[in-house]
């Protein structure tokens, strides 16, 4: 326990669902730095256990595996809660797209009774996805989007946007609730196979493969390397007055597909060439948030530019490849 003034005060305690995925097990390494005490609830159906070794001894952090579509046990309380708990990329929820329905509104449901009867704060990881394939440029938070309310990405989609409404009832009813709009985050402990573009370009280039291109590379994305996306997320929960619509948290750089493709080549010394494939539905033509908003109410900003993310990004994926080597050694100083 910290001491303030010789006494002893209890941490604060951070629930974390979905904490042992990506983004959100580094999450949970900050907000334990930051002397929280942590329980992460996750199902471990895209994250894992590995991303969470590090807690192995930490007397601080409690990992309940648990799908947050089921009852939350009673006995866990907290003064922060963050909704992390949904697959991020269209392979994995498109693989059962009723469940990634039910995770992003049933999950936000329960999560949010939690904060209501805890009187904890809320933060929702909603997703730049509800902008679907934009016609406004950059997006801002008032743009209601252009989604297809059918189409194979709509189980992501629209269970984020029913979870935004279901937050802002809840708001109403005076709890307290902050949503974030997350646009691509990337950095180590991304999943090989977890399809989207940083991963799936790294990694064929470090074993030599083809690089997949979907479309003819001139879509853009615009890329948060994950210690400014948890900075963010962090600053939306410690900001005193709760914003009053979601906050856009991402990296207003705005890349090509093909100049993506272009750095990691460049940074992998791989000889791998670029393979084109029809470009999927609903994807998204062009994506880039406006955070201004995150700038004047949270004094946050992303400090990463895409090459210093890249390297330690391609780093980690070098080192998680099988012991007989990778094709290509990763040239990251280059």
């Amino acid at each position: 326990m910290a001491k303030i003034n010789g006494i002893k005060k209890k941490p604060r305690t951070a629930m974390v669902a979905g904490g042992a995925g990506f983004l959100g097990s580094h999450l949970c390494d900050s907000l334990i730095a930051s002397g929280r005490r942590v329980i992460c609830i996750d199902s471990l159906l895209t994250g894992s256990e590995e991303n969470l070794r590090q807690f192995d001894r930490e007397p601080n952090f409690d990992l309940i595996v648990s799908d947050v579509t089921r009852p939350i046990p009673p006995a866990l309380k907290a003064d922060e809660i963050y909704n992390l708990a949904c697959p991020a990329s269209p392979p994995h929820y498109q693989a059962d797209p009723v469940h990634t329905m039910l995770t992003s509104v049933l999950g936000a449901h329960k999560l949010l009774e939690r904060a209501r009867l805890c009187q904890a704060r809320y933060v929702q990881a909603s997703t730049s996805e509800i902008y679907g394939d934009p016609e406004q440029h950059p997006q801002r938070e008032d743009y209601c989007g252009n989604v297809n309310t059918t189409g194979p990405r709509a189980c992501y989609d629209e269970g984020k946007r029913a979870a935004e409404a279901l937050c802002y009832d809840f708001r109403r009813a005076e709890t307290d609730v902050r949503v974030a709009r997350i646009f691509n985050t990337y950095g180590p402990r991304m999943r090989a196979d977890d399809g989207r573009i940083v991963s799936n370009f790294v990694t064929q280039a470090l074993s030599g493969e083809p690089i997949t291109v979907y479309g003819d590379g001139r879509q853009t994305r615009s890329f948060c390397y994950v210690s400014d996306m948890v900075a963010g997320l962090e600053a939306l929960m410690n900001v005193p007055e709760a914003p009053d619509t979601p906050i856009n948290l991402g990296n207003p750089g705005e890349f090509s597909v093909g100049e993506l493709a272009s750095k990691v080549l460049e940074m992998t010394g791989s000889a791998s060439t670029l393979s084109y494939r029809p470009l999927p539905t609903d994807d998204p033509r062009r994506r880039k948030p406006d955070v201004s908003r995150a700038r004047e109410i949270l004094g946050w900003r992303p400090l990463v530019d895409l090459k210093e993310g890249l390297a330690p990004t391609i780093e980690w994926f070098a080192a998680q490849q099988p012991a007989e080597g990778p094709v290509v050694q990763a040239a990251v100083g280059g």
